[in-house]
């Protein structure tokens, strides 16, 4: 697993990559349809499209003459998964500090009241 995640954030690191995925999310798609919004050749396109099909975020179909390419989720799943661990991780640790920060306004909020009565006195 962890040879498949270097090869999904490896991918994902380039934004043209990332935008590609974007638009395959929306369905299949041929190179010259995905090169379209790029201001890019054809060529540059498709080595983008390696770096996606090695680390099997995208799939080439065929089609009689065009091969259109369609996203593949089981990576990016993975990667979600292993991210997860982390967001549940910073999560507990918020969950913490808010507590220490409530425990904090909590002791000043008893401070400052025994300030005043002491200036009452």
């Amino acid at each position: 697993m962890s040879r498949q995640l270097d090869a999904t954030f490896a991918a994902l690191a380039d934004p043209t990559r990332r935008a590609i995925l974007a638009r395959l999310a929306d369905g299949e798609a041929s190179v010259v349809e995905l090169a379209q919004p790029f201001d890019m050749t054809q060529p540059a396109i498709s080595k983008h499209l390696r770096v996606l099909e090695k680390a099997g975020l995208v799939s080439r179909g065929k089609d009689a003459q065009r091969r259109p390419r369609k996203l593949e989720a089981k990576p990016l799943a993975e990667a979600t998964e292993w991210l997860e661990n982390y967001r549940k991780f910073w999560e507990g640790r918020f969950k913490h500090l808010d507590s220490l920060l409530d425990e904090m306004k909590t002791i000043r909020k008893k401070s400052k009241r025994a300030g005043k009565k002491e200036k009452e006195s």
